[in-house]
């Protein structure tokens, strides 16, 4: 082994000798022109075919990355469970003057999720990290992908020696979730023709793009399943592996570095878990470093992976070849049988020992020692090693990072942030969940149907309403209802960005897209829906009530309207980047819609709120449509609400008969020096507008100030998007 070894060190050497060469000798022209060289490379490429973005003068060139990671510690403080007597005992102790001062220690308990790993992985290579559940598998992937806060994380990771700024990881590293994270209404060559709009730069066409995709479902073995939507609960669509293969594939559809996977082969059956490594196995072959968790693979499995870390509770147990486990075992004191699964045996001894009263403590010191007799510390290979900007710009060469790019002497700077810019990342958003949204279209038709049945009751119900006082009063009831209902009927807004978070997430953790292109198409995407809405609902309901205003109050009666759908979806919007759960947030909402309706002005007049609670008047989203329309019906000082003997409706003395309140009138006008008729015009719609206390703003102040506050909502959804999507543990 030793032969083999030192001739395995001596073509390495001779290779990365070529290597440097081969780069110095590359590097010359600027990365655009490289990027030229393999846009004209891609140009006959064949259909059906896996995509070879390389130029031919560059051919020799190996790509030599290699991720180190050296002492990585992880904490978190869990909190301590207080029982009567720990409480008592805490009592006792504050009495006490020498325990006064007392140390969190008493409330949590330290629980260290990785201890002190360390190991590399190797460019062309699959590194496993194995274990039982809780070993720290998917902490340690976290830990490499920088998923995990910078303060919280003790050691160091580089990439051939250098450290790895999160930017630069971001956009030559993708991270596959364990979760298949996808729409299930898009087709799985969509699906991945979206993803290489998001992370293919716009200098490449659309042909080439589509190529790319059409060699990339080649290379994951999705033909059969290309024009197959990707299905849920309630719709059939792919299989299970063939979901884990597209979630893959849109993640190296840029064709990444580095590719971490947290269990990509969890939930699977042998034959399709053997299907995905082999697919890692093609990625790792064609340039790139694959690290993935795995819990238990198969013995089919076990052979396309080149190293393997063993962890036991956030502890390496053993780093090395698949290969290498029967002599590490046999060395240990516990012989592996030979037809027993390796990674089965190494398990079971692994939880056997974890079980016993030292632990895995030995197991632990026998590595670190045998790791020591094998690979001495030696920093030859450092020496030799190419420099991360020309490791990259090779890559960049050979089509491994398909971005625009300049040539400058920093990495971070000569690899862009996002592969588009915004409006085009606006435009792919925009398509995408419009197509979404055809392909599911029960969902907008439930809600017109709530409108168009709500816009029915209310014209019924209120139908032709007369200029009596009765009338005033039941043109206030139905405004203050259907402002109210614009917005009630906004929350089904509230389940779409829910359902749609951790897709949200996955994308933005690695630059597909800016945060603030998806606020933006996200609100454009929902204005014509919002339009047909409200042109449903006024035309429904305005000639039917009787409203005042001819066609000019149509249309302001709409415009507010469309005004109200637009501030109450960007408020439900808001509060779903806010709120996590979907029932928590129905109650959210209808909680908070019923106490802007309570202090809108229509129960209790402004002038009758008290102090303490007039701020909420002045932010209730239901007050200024509902002002706005009241002005937009009574602000005519000429038309007449109430005349003569009308002013008795609605008091005791509305039970007269005519004569009697004519007589009245009579006496009213002798005490008052005035005359009074039965066609005398007391109270006009500038009367009733005071009476209601809407006199401070303007019906198109009203409107405008109804459309700022839905740019408000959807500026603060951007700020809830931008704090609340990390993606880090702390």
């Amino acid at each position: 082994m030793s032969h083999v070894g030192a001739f395995v060190d001596r073509k390495q050497s001779m290779e990365l000798q070529n290597i440097s060469r081969s780069a110095r000798s590359s590097i010359s022209p600027t990365l655009g022109e490289l990027l030229n060289r393999v846009g004209e490379a891609q140009n006959e490429t064949p259909d059906h075919q896996v995509l070879e973005l390389t130029d031919p003068s560059l051919e020799p060139i190996s790509l030599p990355f290699v991720l180190s990671f050296t002492n990585l510690t992880y904490s978190v403080k869990i909190r301590r469970k207080m029982t009567f007597p720990t409480l008592f005992r805490r009592k006792n102790m504050l009495g006490a003057a020498a325990d006064s001062v007392e140390t969190d220690s008493n409330f949590f308990n330290t629980k260290t999720l990785l201890n002190d790993i360390s190991g590399e992985a190797r460019e062309g290579e699959i590194l496993a990290v194995l274990g039982a559940s809780g070993s720290g598998k998917s902490t340690l992937i976290d830990a490499l992908a920088n998923r995990i806060a910078k303060g919280s994380l003790k050691g160091s990771v580089t990439l051939n020696g250098e450290a790895l700024e999160s930017r630069l990881l971001k956009v030559i590293s993708a991270y596959v979730m364990q979760d298949d994270l996808l729409f299930p209404m898009l087709t799985v060559e969509e699906t991945l023709m979206f993803s290489a709009e998001f992370r293919l730069p716009r200098s490449l066409s659309k042909s080439k793009k589509t190529a790319r995709v059409q060699a990339l479902i080649d290379q994951l073995g999705l033909r059969s399943a290309a024009k197959t939507v990707i299905g849920d609960e309630g719709h059939r669509g792919v299989s299970g592996g063939e979901r884990r293969r597209v979630s893959i594939g849109i993640d190296i559809i840029h064709d990444p570095i580095i590719l971490f996977l947290d269990e990509p082969t969890s939930g699977l059956d042998s034959t399709s878990a053997f299907m995905v490594v082999k697919v890692l196995q093609r990625i790792a072959q064609s340039g790139s470093i694959v690290i993935m968790s795995v819990h238990q693979p198969s013995y089919r499995i076990l052979g396309l992976l080149d190293r393997l870390i063993f962890l036991s509770r956030g502890q390496t147990v053993y780093s090395g070849s698949p290969a290498s486990l029967p002599l590490f075992f046999a060395q240990f004191g516990h012989p592996m049988p030979e037809n027993e699964n390796r990674t089965e045996f190494s398990l079971d001894l692994i939880r056997e020992l974890e079980g016993s009263p030292g632990g895995t403590k030995s197991l632990i010191e026998f590595n670190k020692s045998w790791q020591s007799m094998k690979h001495p510390p030696s920093h030859e290979s450092d020496r030799k090693r190419l420099s991360l900007k020309d490791a990259i710009s090779a890559s960049i060469s050979k089509g491994k990072l398909v971005s625009g790019a300049t040539n400058d002497t920093s990495v971070t700077s000569s690899v862009p942030t996002f592969a588009n810019p915004f409006w085009i990342e606006m435009a792919v958003i925009s398509k995408r969940t419009m197509l979404n949204s055809r392909r599911m279209p029960e969902l907008f038709g439930i809600r017109l149907g709530a409108v168009l049945v709500t816009g029915f009751i209310l014209a019924t119900m209120f139908w032709q309403l007369d200029n009596s006082p009765k009338g005033v009063q039941e043109r206030l009831g139905f405004f203050a209802f259907a402002m109210s209902t614009t917005f009630y009927t906004c929350a089904d807004a509230l389940p779409v960005f829910l359902q749609e978070r951790y897709i949200f997430m996955r994308e933005t953790a690695y630059n597909a897209y800016r945060r603030s292109s998806y606020v933006l198409s996200h609100s454009l995407v929902a204005i014509p829906s919002l339009i047909f809405l409200s042109i449903s609902f006024a035309a429904t309901t305005f000639w039917a009530v009787g409203l005042s205003g001819g066609f000019s109050g149509f249309f302001f009666f709409f415009l507010i309207i469309f005004a109200s759908f637009w501030a109450g979806n960007s408020f439900v919007t808001f509060l779903s980047g806010v709120v996590s759960h979907v029932m928590l947030g129905y109650t959210v909402v209808v909680a908070i819609l019923a106490y802007f309706l309570l202090f809108s002005g229509f129960f209790i007049t402004r002038d009758r709120i008290p102090p303490y609670w007039i701020w909420f008047h002045y932010i209730s989203l239901v007050k200024y449509p509902y002002e706005g329309v009241l002005q937009n019906e009574f602000d005519d000082p000429i038309k007449c609400f109430v005349r003569g003997v009308q002013i008795f409706d609605n008091t005791p003395l509305g039970a007269f008969p005519d004569p009697m309140k004519i007589k009245l009138l009579q006496s009213l006008s002798n005490t008052l020096g005035m005359t009074i008729t039965s066609s005398t015009c007391v109270t006009t719609g500038t009367n009733i507008l005071k009476q209601q206390g809407i006199t401070d703003i303007s019906k198109w102040n009203c409107l405008l100030i109804t459309v700022a506050l839905g740019f408000f909502f959807r500026i603060l959804f951007y700020f809830s998007l931008l704090l609340g999507s990390k993606n880090k543990r702390s």
